[in-house]
Protein backbone atom coordinates (compact mmCIF):
# COMPACT_ATOMS: atom_id res chain seq x y z
CA UNK A 1 0.00 0.00 0.00
CA UNK A 2 1.60 3.22 -0.95
CA UNK A 3 0.31 6.66 0.26
CA UNK A 4 -1.48 7.29 -2.96
CA UNK A 5 -3.32 3.93 -2.28
CA UNK A 6 -4.58 5.56 0.69
CA UNK A 7 -5.42 8.62 -0.93
CA UNK A 8 -7.34 6.92 -4.38
CA UNK A 9 -9.80 5.02 -1.34
CA UNK A 10 -10.12 8.45 0.70
CA UNK A 11 -10.99 10.28 -2.40
CA UNK A 12 -13.34 7.80 -3.12
CA UNK A 13 -15.23 7.08 0.10
CA UNK A 14 -15.69 10.68 0.46
CA UNK A 15 -17.35 11.33 -2.79
CA UNK A 16 -19.52 8.07 -2.45
CA UNK A 17 -18.86 8.18 -6.53
CA UNK A 18 -17.51 6.38 -9.41
CA UNK A 19 -14.82 8.33 -10.34
CA UNK A 20 -12.09 7.87 -13.29
CA UNK A 21 -8.52 7.69 -13.17
CA UNK A 22 -8.47 11.55 -14.62
CA UNK A 23 -11.15 12.86 -12.38
CA UNK A 24 -9.08 11.36 -9.25
CA UNK A 25 -6.24 12.87 -10.56
CA UNK A 26 -7.40 16.09 -11.16
CA UNK A 27 -8.13 15.97 -7.01
CA UNK A 28 -5.19 14.16 -5.70
CA UNK A 29 -2.51 15.72 -7.72
CA UNK A 30 -0.75 12.06 -9.31
CA UNK A 31 -0.64 11.16 -12.74
CA UNK A 32 -3.80 9.06 -14.21
CA UNK A 33 -1.20 7.12 -16.02
CA UNK A 34 -0.15 6.09 -12.15
CA UNK A 35 -3.52 6.27 -10.65
CA UNK A 36 -4.38 3.65 -13.41
CA UNK A 37 -1.54 1.31 -12.11
CA UNK A 38 -2.47 1.81 -8.68
CA UNK A 39 -6.44 1.53 -9.49
CA UNK A 40 -5.49 -1.63 -10.89
CA UNK A 41 -3.36 -2.90 -7.86
CA UNK A 42 -6.59 -2.33 -5.57
CA UNK A 43 -9.23 -4.48 -7.96
CA UNK A 44 -6.35 -6.97 -7.25
CA UNK A 45 -6.67 -6.39 -3.67
CA UNK A 46 -10.74 -6.22 -3.55
CA UNK A 47 -10.41 -2.72 -2.06
CA UNK A 48 -11.88 -0.73 -5.20
CA UNK A 49 -14.10 -2.27 -8.25
CA UNK A 50 -14.09 -1.57 -11.91
CA UNK A 51 -17.62 -0.67 -12.45
CA UNK A 52 -16.74 -0.28 -16.42
CA UNK A 53 -13.93 0.56 -17.98
CA UNK A 54 -11.69 3.58 -16.69
CA UNK A 55 -14.14 3.72 -13.63
CA UNK A 56 -14.48 2.88 -10.13
CA UNK A 57 -16.01 2.68 -7.06
CA UNK A 58 -14.27 1.72 -2.89
CA UNK A 59 -15.96 -1.90 -1.86
CA UNK A 60 -16.38 -2.87 1.79
CA UNK A 61 -13.22 -4.09 1.73
CA UNK A 62 -12.12 -0.60 0.91
CA UNK A 63 -13.97 0.97 3.84
CA UNK A 64 -12.72 -1.76 6.03
CA UNK A 65 -9.31 -0.70 5.22
CA UNK A 66 -9.58 3.33 5.96
CA UNK A 67 -11.72 1.76 9.14
CA UNK A 68 -8.39 0.08 10.57
CA UNK A 69 -10.68 -2.62 10.55
CA UNK A 70 -8.10 -4.35 7.96
CA UNK A 71 -4.27 -3.91 8.28
CA UNK A 72 -1.98 -3.41 4.45
CA UNK A 73 0.03 -6.18 5.42
CA UNK A 74 -3.14 -8.64 5.21
CA UNK A 75 -3.72 -7.02 2.23
CA UNK A 76 -0.40 -7.89 0.63
CA UNK A 77 -0.92 -11.52 1.50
Amino acid sequence: MTQADDRILETLADSDLILSPRVLSANIDYSRHYLSTRLGKLCDAGLVDRIDEGLYRITDRGHAYLEGKLEADEIEK
